[in-house]
């Protein structure tokens, strides 16, 4: 049992990479522009509804493209971000991904 566990965690760990390799980080720059007019301002604040705005830059590219995946499909009830993932194609979410996990990280 413990020998198959890590059969499934190899598996898993070299699937990982074309996933990560998916994304392109200069076509990500030019498709997140969008993205930066929120995401890019330091301590930024949305008015209304009021909520803090993430920071994304560092974060995974796996997390990022769910995220967006699921405001696109609805799993994720924010309005302005479902409107902003709705006419993604997964190579836009990918690169955009992409973008943001080699982006510098501010707190």
């Amino acid at each position: 049992m413990k020998l198959a566990r890590w059969g499934l965690l190899a598996l898993v760990a070299m699937a990982m990479p074309a996933f990560a390799e998916g994304g392109n980080v200069e076509a990500g720059r030019v498709k997140a522009n969008t993205c930066m007019g929120c995401h890019g301002i330091p301590n930024y604040n949305n008015v209304y509804p009021t909520y803090r705005v993430p920071r994304i830059g560092g974060q995974t590219e796996a997390y990022i493209v769910a995220a967006l995946k699921g405001y696109k499909n609805g799993e994720r009830p924010h309005l302005t971000m479902r409107a902003q993932a709705t006419n993604l194609s997964d190579q836009d979410m990918a690169d955009i991904a992409a973008f943001f996990a080699h982006a510098p990280v501010h707190k």
